[in-house]
């Protein structure tokens, strides 16, 4: 009965890292596919009712990141995240974080300095961001 207790103690251990790990990725791929302008990776990583919030009010739909994007009205530079902290769940995480950011928005140069929060959603389709809120620091 004890080593029972032990395997499934290491079970859930690995499958709670395995997570962590998948979701660390999911959150890089998303600032590189913003970065990099990778609209199959966004149409991969939004979850289709996603609300994207930004420190100014603003709120976009998964398709308004998008469009945004490939017009040029938001491009983003550079993403860096710290301090990320992980609330861990069977089909939902949430991870706050400071991250720094340099953009262009409609032409005038932004570098921002965030506090970020942002829910991920486990799907059959894997980790998809389906809410992010910053303000800034």
């Amino acid at each position: 009965m004890r080593i029972l207790s032990i395997i499934a103690l290491l079970f859930v251990c690995f499958t709670g890292e395995a997570q962590t790990s998948f979701l660390q990725e999911a959150v890089a791929r998303l600032d590189k596919a913003l970065v990099e302008k990778d609209t199959i990776a966004l149409k991969q990583l939004l979850h289709k009712d996603v609300t994207y919030g930004h420190s100014n009010g603003w709120v976009q739909t998964k398709q308004d990141v998008i469009n945004d994007m490939i017009s040029g009205k938001l491009l983003y530079s550079k993403i860096e995240s710290e301090d990320l902290k992980w609330t861990v769940s069977k089909d939902w995480t949430s991870v706050r974080s400071t991250t720094k950011v340099e953009a262009t928005m409609n032409g005038n140069k932004l570098d921002l300095k965030l506090h970020v929060l942002e829910v991920w959603q486990k799907t059959n389709k894997g980790w998809q961001m389906i809410a992010r809120q910053s303000t800034k620091l």
